[in-house]
């Protein structure tokens, strides 16, 4: 089997994703398995000029999700091609649960490696979706103060029936905070909220760094020193932070297993290839039915 490295920018141009397309499949029915949205900014281009037939797309995250529903749904128009995604599914509750554990336990083993500890360190978790109730969850059981952010207000009200202090505000958030975790999937902290992270505090996140942190955006503003192994601090004058693996998932960095359980998503997955490739269904953001059989439920 050819495993291949890419990166993102090969599928920000048409151009060169269908040229890449073309030289692993070129005439045959494809359909695509992304995991982090990848397609979405060039399925159109891809679906009117492949030499075969582009069958579908299969996405397993929460941000890809997001760019998808972004790039069709939140423009008013349809996908060129059906698009099942099991980012929501009930199946990826587990997954998503213990997939918090794990960054939770990533963040404290590099915290540890600067002989720090998360313990009187506040902690500002940003999104609060399944992710981010995860990782606020793990956090207070090691006895850590946790501040929870979301743009959404219904989920700031949840995470404050649930015992978490809540800001209204990214900046009220990040004010003190020692320890910040970017759960949203959706660029977390832009360029002028680094300004406002607290000095010496430890930035982890759950998802690829261009998803989560604008850090190129630091160029020339803040200089760089890996400090320890995928601990990176950024300094300018009266200011400094770390960034943790270089703002990727830092869960994979101690592999990100969750046992069996990412067999259910695997099965779930495999399922939606097969609907995609045996029938014909209406061009759409979809989920998989609650059971098997031929209809579809569309995310709510």
């Amino acid at each position: 089997m050819q495993v291949d490295g890419l990166a993102r920018k090969v599928f920000g141009d048409p151009e060169q994703a269908l040229a890449y397309v073309e030289s692993r499949a070129a005439g045959q029915r494809l359909t695509l398995l992304d995991v982090g949205g990848y397609f979405a900014p060039v399925l159109e281009h891809l679906h009117a000029r492949f030499s075969g037939e582009l069958v579908g797309v299969v996405e397993d995250t929460e941000n890809g999700h997001q760019r998808y529903i972004e790039r069709f749904t939140g423009q008013g128009k349809k996908p060129p091609c059906p698009i099942f995604s099991v980012a929501r599914s009930p199946l990826k509750d587990p997954e998503d649960y213990l997939v918090g554990q794990s960054v939770v336990f990533s963040t404290e083993a590099l915290v540890r490696s600067r002989d720090d500890i998360l313990n009187g360190r506040p902690a500002c978790v940003i999104g609060y979706g399944k992710l981010g109730r995860s990782i606020a969850a793990m956090l207070h059981a090691k006895h850590v103060g946790v501040t929870v952010y979301d743009v959404d207000p219904v989920r700031r009200v949840q995470a404050l029936s649930q015992g978490y202090r809540t800001a209204a505000t990214l900046a009220e958030a990040l004010s003190g905070a020692g320890i910040v975790v970017c759960a949203t999937g959706n660029l977390a902290l832009r360029e002028d909220d680094f300004s406002r992270v607290s000095n010496g505090a430890y930035i982890a996140s759950v998802t690829s760094s261009d998803d989560e942190l604008e850090l190129s955006a630091l160029n020339g503003l803040y200089s760089r020193t890996a400090v320890e192994p995928n601990v990176t601090r950024y300094t300018r004058t009266g200011h400094y932070f770390y960034v943790l693996a270089d703002g990727n998932a830092v869960n994979f960095l101690h592999g990100a297993s969750v046992g069996a359980f990412i067999l259910l998503v695997q099965a779930e997955i495999v399922a939606a290839l097969a609907l995609l490739a045996t029938g014909s269904h209406d061009p759409d953001i979809c989920e998989l039915p609650p059971q098997s059989g031929s209809g579809l439920r569309l995310p709510g």
